[in-house]
């Protein structure tokens, strides 16, 4: 079987060998600052970094794990496990420039994603979904090979775990989701599909037993079908004849809940053509938005179809931390809180704090400030395309700043140059902790060199160290570097590690 050797990115390196060669070139490291000898005690707060396999295979384990305790003053380090994404696996993204640590060079040629540790087939028994193991890096057990190493320095590890697929994974197929025509998604698991939750809470039993890990973390970013239908999120294409879920198992939820399965698809068949006409120019005599809650008024299951996507994500999260505790109770869970939930009213009216701190240990909130303003500007022009298509940009902005309770923010044509300043972060972090009221723990996300367009922000040391800062200042239980630190420039990383020092925390 193949792997990857660390000294060329190519496929040739079994995984025994892979850790004897990566614990020499630590040894034979000279600079001081990969020096064990001088790393600065640990923090008392969770101060973590998500990093993806292949740095540990470029770089070196001890390597990366010195540069992780004496750069950033890290305590606990988020090892992505499992992803076929690249949003936290892989290097750096194609188009951006490498960061001044790791292969100066795309993984392209090899990067494919699935499960970096070892799947054990007795916990995949009820699902379609048995042939993940990501062959990047051949026999490499990433989760094995990294999780002796982080003990030895007293650090704290957890497996994230992401619901990003490719669509020509095996079994995959039949799982997918099912939009208004009747056609399966390419690769976006139906939440409520019996296979897809046997499967999420096979990956989790399975690394809780077969690793001594501490937890895990879990991210699943997949919007409803209203915010799919326009659009409303920083990303995505609007695109309301691809909304979802219509499979036979949203059918027998929606029957057992007493909603019109017919009376929901009607709805959305409506919604897209009131998307399509909005994106044509076409306006309704009473205006857009009045369109849009009539809309709303005559087919409430709209509505109601999009809280019931929400029910089953909401599910999975709760199954995989019961997964988790059953086989250790004390095993901590988080969830991550994606970025649209920091900028879309709509979209935070339908995530409480408080019902979600019912399930989790700690909530990974997402309060990337630089990249913040390319993507709530990117929002704005988005919403501002269909149902607020009568305001103008720039007012509906400073309304919603007001609606989220932001401070001064840069104007939209300027934001995402601007980024979001480090009083968002700090007035995010204190919304959390105020909504979830001391049940489970909140971990900003801070934004360390998350790719940007050309002439967006690019995160500075000064930013850097400011956004950690607020976190810290606002209460935070803690700190989560993101996204990945194959992206991170080691100043900004230091600078991230300086404010948790200068805290005290």
């Amino acid at each position: 079987m193949q792997s990857i050797n660390p000294t060329d990115g190519s496929p040739m390196m079994p995984r025994r060998e892979f850790i004897k060669t990566t614990a020499a070139a630590a040894v034979a490291a000279t600079p001081a600052i990969f020096s064990s000898a001088t790393i600065q005690p640990a923090s008392a707060k969770m101060i973590g970094i998500q990093a993806g396999p292949v740095s540990f295979v470029d770089e070196g384990v001890e390597q990366a794990l010195d540069i992780f305790q004496n750069k950033g003053a890290v305590n606990t380090v988020f090892l992505t496990t499992f992803t076929y994404g690249r949003g936290l696996s892989g290097r750096q993204i194609a188009g951006n420039p490498f960061p001044d640590h790791g292969k100066q060079e795309p993984d392209t040629d090899f990067y494919h994603g699935g499960n970096y540790a070892t799947p054990h087939a007795e916990f995949y028994q009820h699902t379609a979904l048995k042939l993940t193991r990501a062959p990047d890096h051949g026999d490499l057990d990433i989760v094995a090979a990294l999780l002796p190493a982080a003990r030895k320095r007293g650090l704290k590890f957890f497996c994230s775990i992401e619901d990003v697929w490719r669509s020509d994974v095996p079994g995959l197929s039949e799982l997918t989701e099912v939009d208004l025509q009747g056609r399966r998604t390419t690769s976006t698991l139906c939440p409520l599909h019996p296979e897809v939750q046997a499967f999420w809470t096979g990956l989790a039993t399975d690394l809780c037993k077969s690793y001594e890990i501490d937890g895990l973390l879990f991210f699943n970013e997949h919007n409803g079908p209203l915010l799919e239908a326009l659009g409303a999120s920083h990303s995505q294409r609007i695109a309301a004849s691809r909304a979802t879920c219509f499979c036979e198992f949203h059918k027998k939820a929606a029957r057992s809940r007493g909603l019109s399965f017919e009376r929901a698809r009607d709805g959305y068949i409506k919604l897209n053509e009131f998307v399509q006409n909005s994106l044509a120019g076409q306006r309704p005599s009473d205006g857009y938005f009045v369109e849009f809650w009539r809309l709303l008024s005559e087919f409430p299951e709209i509505m109601a179809w999009d809280r019931l996507f929400d029910e089953g994500k909401h599910q999975v999260l709760a199954q995989v931390s019961a997964a988790a505790k059953s086989v250790r109770p004390g095993l901590q869970v988080g969830f991550h809180i994606e970025h649209v939930n920091s900028f879309n009213p709509i979209f935070r009216a339908t995530r409480s704090y408080a019902d979600l701190a019912a399930k989790a240990d700690f909530l990974k909130i997402v309060v990337y400030n630089n990249c913040g303003g390319e993507r709530y500007a990117s929002f704005i022009k988005n919403v501002c395309s269909t149902v607020f298509r009568d305001v103008p940009r720039e007012e509906l902005l400073r309304f919603n700043n007001h609606l989220l309770n932001y401070g001064d923010e840069a104007g939209l044509d300027a934001l995402a140059q601007a980024g979001l300043s480090a009083d968002y972060v700090f007035r995010e972090t204190q919304r959390a902790l105020a909504g979830v009221q001391g049940k489970c723990k909140i971990l900003p996300g801070i934004d360390i060199d998350i790719p940007t367009g050309a002439r967006s922000r690019k995160a500075t040391p000064e930013d850097t160290y400011a956004a950690t800062a607020a976190g810290l200042k606002a209460g935070a239980d803690g700190i989560l570097y993101s996204r990945k630190y194959s992206e991170m420039r080691l100043a900004n990383l230091a600078a991230a590690g300086q404010a948790v020092r200068d805290f005290k925390v």
